[in-house]
């Protein structure tokens, strides 16, 4: 819609004074009573407009993603219930790709292809816990077009895992790294002392005792003596979401040959 108005302005169909007024009428979309879809977020942040499924009705979800894909190639739900994910699967005129392990769908129009940027992400866990979380931050950077990399268990209680892990993930030349882990939280910490390029740190709300449910590997992270950026415990979407900003910022600065 925004290049569409663009185009228009120079072709001198509108002003600038109606292009404004148009762009600010349009950028929303209510549906019912319960939402207003925001049409101009991808266009404005380079992250797209996301429907959390957790706290809503199925009908309410349902609804959303449907007058989204009237305006989008593609949507992505996070969150899902098992019932939510079914139904989406059967919404008209949409393919759904479900990912249960995130309790993410990626809703589709039919035949719709997401676009590559060039931006890599690598993505690492401590442990086996942390992967439904750290697979929602990988998910959300690939549907920014981001390729990724992904190794899972390798936390300090067996610090010899990582180092074929990262090795690995760097062979991939991701641009920025995504590192997620619970209890203690000191995986970012040692990951952002040995890459060379920036480290996200997401703690996840694993753990239990004191400190636990996350609150220790945040506070672990935001302690970090190694130069990171820290999200909010099990924002996988956020520390995916930054992460492929990152990537695609930087994917733009080669495509340029800058």
């Amino acid at each position: 819609m925004l290049d569409d108005v663009l185009r228009r302005v120079a072709r001198g169909e509108l002003t600038p004074e109606q292009a404004a007024r148009e762009l600010n009428l349009g950028q929303v979309e209510a549906v019912g009573e319960a939402a207003k879809f925001d049409l101009g977020r991808e266009h404005r942040t380079g992250i797209p407009e996301c429907v959390l499924a957790e706290g809503k009705t199925t009908r309410q979800v349902l609804d959303i993603v449907a007058a989204a894909l009237r305006h989008k190639d593609a949507v992505l739900v996070t969150r899902c219930s098992g019932e939510v994910a079914e139904r989406l699967g059967g919404l008209e005129g949409a393919q759904a790709e479900r990912d249960d392990e995130s309790r993410l769908v990626l809703m589709k129009r039919r035949g719709a292809e997401l676009p590559r940027t060039g931006g890599v992400v690598g993505v690492l866990t401590g442990g086996t816990s942390d992967i439904p979380i750290a697979r929602e931050a990988q998910r959300v950077a690939e549907m920014m077009g981001c390729a990724t990399a992904f190794e899972a268990d390798v936390g300090v209680a067996g610090l010899q895992r990582l180092f074929p892990a990262l090795r690995r993930v760097l062979e991939a030349k991701p641009d920025v790294l995504v590192v997620a882990a619970g209890r203690e939280g000191t995986l970012p910490t040692i990951v952002a002392g040995l890459a060379p390029v920036p480290v996200i740190g997401l703690p996840v709300s694993v753990g239990y005792g004191k400190g636990g449910a996350g609150e220790a590997a945040l506070a672990s992270m935001l302690q970090s003596c190694s130069p990171m950026a820290v999200v909010n415990i099990d924002a996988g979407f956020v520390a995916g979401a930054v992460a492929a900003q990152f990537a695609n910022a930087v994917a733009r600065a080669r495509s340029a040959g800058r």
